[in-house]
């Protein structure tokens, strides 16, 4: 019943953009903070943005001033607008939710920033 389902993924070419979406049920989304983590390829589990449910966002300095994290109450779901992506943006994309001890995991969306 709980469940994150991303979407918005796929091939970009260098300075492109894309706009990552996760739609959230079975949970009261509104007091959950919303954010994503990524992973390339040999690499560990990068946090890379999050938003609390009083809007408040923080990122990874490797995306900052690239990337944008918002949230739509109304329809339960988080963005992440990347622009100017890079190739070392490559990885797989998880959404999550969390409040307090609970968190709730996407399954992944691939992003490929390549020429």
């Amino acid at each position: 019943q709980v469940q994150l389902v991303e979407s918005g993924g796929g091939l970009v070419q260098p300075g492109g953009s894309l706009r990552l979406s996760c739609e959230a049920s079975g949970i009261i989304f509104s007091i959950y903070t919303m954010g994503w983590y990524r992973q390339a390829p040999g690499k560990q589990r990068e946090k890379v943005t999050a938003i609390t449910s009083g809007d408040n966002t923080n990122y990874a300095d490797s995306v900052k001033d690239r990337f944008t994290i918002s949230r739509d109450n109304a329809k339960n779901t988080v963005y992440l607008q990347m622009n100017n992506l890079k190739p070392e943006d490559t990885a797989v994309y998880y959404c999550y939710a969390r409040f307090n001890s609970v968190s709730v995991w996407g399954q992944g969306t691939q992003v490929t920033v390549s020429s």
